[in-house]
């Protein structure tokens, strides 16, 4: 029997996809150090810096690279031709889905002022937003955007989604992205989860802010180039939308930029994905995957290449 050269990058993702079939040979690799193979049949990479760390394998023969992360833009420029890539879809949807609730909620019943409040020991009452009965737009109806729509059952809010497609989908109406403006008009909370790439790049910028009701509140869990950033810092300076963001650009958000002190932001360190959810389910994905290289069925999530 042919064996199976897998590479994971730590010996905790080893230990979590055990036991795996007779004839796996896995190694831990994190893609740093010179590498133990000189082919592999499948390289998961480390979890953060993906793009860098696969420059890597130049020179080496990998039949698949199975990411950690669900998004991928940027990668094909550092691909060889033709080389497949898997996302990890299926592992990030339910974490990222919780914290744009999270976000949302912060936001409407005014979280961060309780917080400030708090560390000045003062009992600080106030008035706030409801999430129940807010026209919510879904920016994305795929992995995420399903998930956060399901979170978002028990809310009571009017619901509707924006896709590349009209369609309706899951008892959701889903309208087609030619008609974004159209549905921002209707919009009182936006939350984006669409991946990053040249036809999503401040997909919202001014014009799109600008469609938005006074007091619209945008959370972006997909990634920071869907937003103009300076349009943003305008819209939010003059009082006209408030904003939650897991996801900035630029990325980290460097110390002084104006998006830290606006009064109606709230911001997160880019950790939709990052829960103790991700050990079991890429540990799952994973060991699927070598399970089907090992019977000769074709991998899953396969975005690239192949």
């Amino acid at each position: 029997m042919t064996s199976v050269v897998v590479s994971v990058p730590t010996e905790q993702l080893a230990a979590d996809i055990q036991p795996l079939p007779e004839g796996v040979d896995l190694v831990v690799w994190d893609l740093d150090s010179p590498a133990p193979r000189d082919r592999f049949d499948m390289v998961v990479p480390p979890y953060m810096g993906l793009a860098t760390v696969l420059e890597n394998l130049s020179g080496i023969e990998v039949g698949l690279i199975q990411s950690q992360s669900i998004g991928y833009d940027g990668v094909d420029s550092v691909l060889p031709e033709g080389q497949a890539f898997a996302n990890a879809s299926s592992v990030h949807e339910a974490s990222t889905a919780e914290l744009a609730v999270a976000l949302t909620l912060a936001v409407q019943r005014g979280i961060p002022g309780f917080v400030r409040a708090q560390d000045a020991g003062k009992w600080s009452q106030g008035f706030a937003e409801s999430l129940a009965d807010r026209r919510v737009t879904l920016l994305g109806y795929g992995g995420v955007g399903k998930a956060i729509a399901a979170r978002l059952a028990g809310f009571e809010v009017q619901l509707r989604a924006v896709a590349s497609r009209a369609r309706t989908e899951d008892g959701i109406e889903v309208a087609a992205i030619d008609d974004l403006a159209e549905v921002l008009a209707d919009t009182e909370v936006l939350i984006a989860s669409l991946p990053g790439g040249e036809s999503t790049t401040h997909l919202i910028d001014d014009a799109a802010l600008s469609a938005l009701p006074d007091g619209a509140l945008v959370v972006n869990v997909g990634r920071g180039s869907l937003i103009d950033t300076d349009a943003l810092v305008d819209h939010v300076r003059r009082g006209r939308i408030r904003a939650a963001l897991d996801v900035t650009d630029p990325e980290p958000l460097p110390e002084g930029h104006p998006l830290w002190a606006l009064p109606g932001v709230l911001i997160a360190p880019h950790v939709g994905g990052a829960t103790t959810a991700m050990r079991p389910r890429i540990a799952r994905l994973v060991r699927a995957q070598i399970e089907r290289l090992h019977a000769g069925e074709p991998p899953l999530n396969v975005v690239l290449g192949g």
